[in-house]
C-alpha cells in the first residue's frame, strides 16, 4: 500500500520545483495555473525569489501547494498510483487535490486566505513556538500544563513534538525543560500556529471554504488532525479545526501503517515528513518526487 504525503509550511525553497517545470510540461502547466489562479506570478517568486517575499505566509502556502501538485502530476504520469494521502498541516491541502476531493484553483486560492489570516492573527496577537526534543508525548502535554498559555502543535514523531503559544508561555517552558535538562529550541516563526491563538484565523478562513463543495475522494484522505479516513461531508470542519489543532502526523503515519501501508512517497520539496516516517517505522519504504532525478527511485516502487 503506497501512501501520498504533501508536506507543510516550512519546507519551501527558492527554486522548488523548476526542475520538473523545465522538464515536463504538467509540472509547468501547474505553475501557470496557479500564476492565472492568484492574478499574480506566483511561480516567479517560487523560481527566482526573493526569499524574503517566498517565505511570507499568503505567498508561501500557495507556492508550497503548487510545487506539491507538480510534482504529484508528474509522478501520476510515471505511473504512481496512491493507497491514501496525507498532508502535514497545509499539506492536507495539496492532498485533497489529489485525492480529488477539491479543484486545484480553489485550494490555491482558499489557501492564499489562510496565509493571509494566519498572518493577521499572529499580528494580533504575538506568539512563538518551540521543538521539544527526547520527551514523550504525555511529558511535553504537562509541561504545557505547567508552564500555562502554551500548547502542543505538532506531533510529529516519537520524541519530537513542537509546542506553540504566547511569547510568555514559551518562554516559561523552555526555562523548565533547561531546569529539567530536556532538549527544547525556539523556532523561526511568525506566530502561535496550531494554537487557540489562531481562533480569529479559524474565523477569516471559515466563508473561504464554505464556497467549496467537497467531493467524494477518489482516494481515501487520511487526516494529520484526526488521524482517521475522513468523508467529504467532514473535511470542511477538519480544515477548519486544523488551524487550532495539534498536527498529529506520526500518530497519522501510525493508522496508516495499521491499514497496511508499506511505502511513503513525499511530493513537492524536501525530505522532512519521510525523515519523520522513519522515525515512526525504521523499516517503512521512503522516497521523494521533487526533481526528474527521484524519478529513477519511484520506477522501482511502481514497477515492483
Amino acid at each position: 500500500m503506497i501512501v501520498l504525503m504533501f508536506p507543510g509550511q516550512g519546507a519551501q525553497a527558492v527554486g522548488m520545483g523548476k526542475e520538473l517545470a523545465d522538464a515536463f510540461p504538467s509540472a509547468r502547466a501547474a505553475f501557470e495555473e496557479a500564476d492565472d489562479a492568484l492574478g499574480y506570478p506566483l511561480s516567479t517568486i517560487i523560481f527566482e525569489g526573493p526569499a524574503e517575499r517566498l517565505t511570507q505566509t499568503d505567498v508561501c502556502q500557495p507556492a508550497l501547494v503548487a510545487t506539491s501538485v507538480a510534482a504529484w502530476r508528474v509522478a501520476t504520469e510515471h505511473g504512481l498510483i496512491g493507497d491514501l494521502v496525507i498532508g502535514h498541516s497545509l499539506g492536507e491541502y495539496s492532498a485533497l487535490v489529489a485525492a480529488g476531493s477539491m479543484p486545484y484553483a480553489d485550494a490555491l486560492q482558499v489557501v492564499a486566505e489562510r496565509g493571509a489570516a494566519m498572518q493577521a492573527a499572529a499580528d494580533a496577537s504575538p506568539g512563538a513556538m518551540a521543538a521539544i526534543l527526547g520527551s514523550d508525548d504525555a511529558a511535553v502535554e504537562a509541561m504545557c500544563a505547567a508552564a500555562g498559555e502554551v500548547w502542543p502543535a505538532n506531533f510529529n514523531c516519537p520524541g519530537q513534538v513542537v509546542v506553540s503559544g504566547t511569547v510568555d508561555g514559551v518562554d516559561r517552558l523552555l526555562r523548565a525543560a533547561v531546569d529539567a535538562g530536556v532538549k527544547a529550541a525556539r523556532l523561526q516563526v511568525s506566530g502561535a500556529f496550531h494554537s487557540p491563538l489562531m481562533v480569529p484565523a479559524a474565523e477569516r478562513l471559515e466563508p473561504a471554504l464554505a464556497r467549496w463543495e467537497p467531493l467524494s475522494p477518489a482516494v481515501p484522505f487520511l487526516s494529520t488532525t484526526t488521524c482517521v479516513q475522513e468523508p467529504p461531508e467532514r473535511m470542511r470542519e477538519v480544515l477548519l479545526s486544523q488551524l487550532t489543532a495539534p498536527v498529529r502526523f506520526g500518530g497519522a503515519v501510525e493508522a496508516a501503517l495499521a491499514a497496511g501501508a508499506d511505502t511513503f512517497v513525499e511530493l513537492g520539496v524536501g525530505r522532512v515528513l519521510s525523515g519523520l516516517v522513519k522515525r515512526v517505522r525504521r523499516d517503512a519504504r521512503v522516497l521523494q518526487v521533487s526533481t526528474p532525478a527521484d524519478l529513477v527511485g519511484l520506477a522501482e516502487v511502481v514497477g515492483s
